[in-house]
């Protein structure tokens, strides 16, 4: 948990870095919760896909943008619409989402058994190159609110 001292307030990152370039570490899972504005404001969270001697090939990744569901965790004020963007290390725009049962990738997502709860919550599986990726998680018309953003390696499935 990262929070500003004597209660301050801001943008904060927290990284993580496997530097034993010989080990097999992994991350399954990396999640982000934090406040979803508008403009400069929105919730953004990163992951690489490693490319080492071990597998040096593409990984199944799910994304997932989370906001309605997270009211269960006694959240006050969720996100009520997310959208997510994939984007890859030039910036470019993978893909996107809004919705995540209305995908194309929605049996497949069913399937992982990491659909999100709620269908307005969004969802990509992609097959992603070793690379750096960013993900970019904002409300529907401008909706702010407290959001997820979770980034799940599946593995070169």
């Amino acid at each position: 948990m990262l929070s500003g001292a004597n209660g301050g307030a801001g943008i904060g990152v927290i990284e993580v870095y496997d530097l034993d370039a010989e080990s097999f570490a992994d991350f399954g899972n990396i999640a982000t919760r934090g406040f979803v504005g508008t403009g400069a404001n929105v919730l953004i969270g990163g992951f690489i896909v490693r490319d080492d001697s071990f597998t040096n090939q593409p990984q199944s990744i799910l994304v997932r943008g989370i906001g309605p569901s997270l009211s269960a965790s006694g959240i006050s004020n969720p996100l009520p619409d997310p959208v997510i963007e994939l984007h890859d290390g030039q910036g470019a725009t993978i893909a996107s989402n809004n919705d995540w049962a209305s995908s194309s990738d929605a049996a497949a997502l069913q399937t992982s058994g990491l659909a999100p709860s709620n269908p307005k919550e969004a969802a990509i599986l992609q097959t992603l190159a070793p690379g750096a990726y960013t993900v970019v998680l904002t409300g529907v018309n401008g909706g702010t609110g407290v959001g997820n953003v979770e980034a799940y390696n599946l593995g070169n499935q």
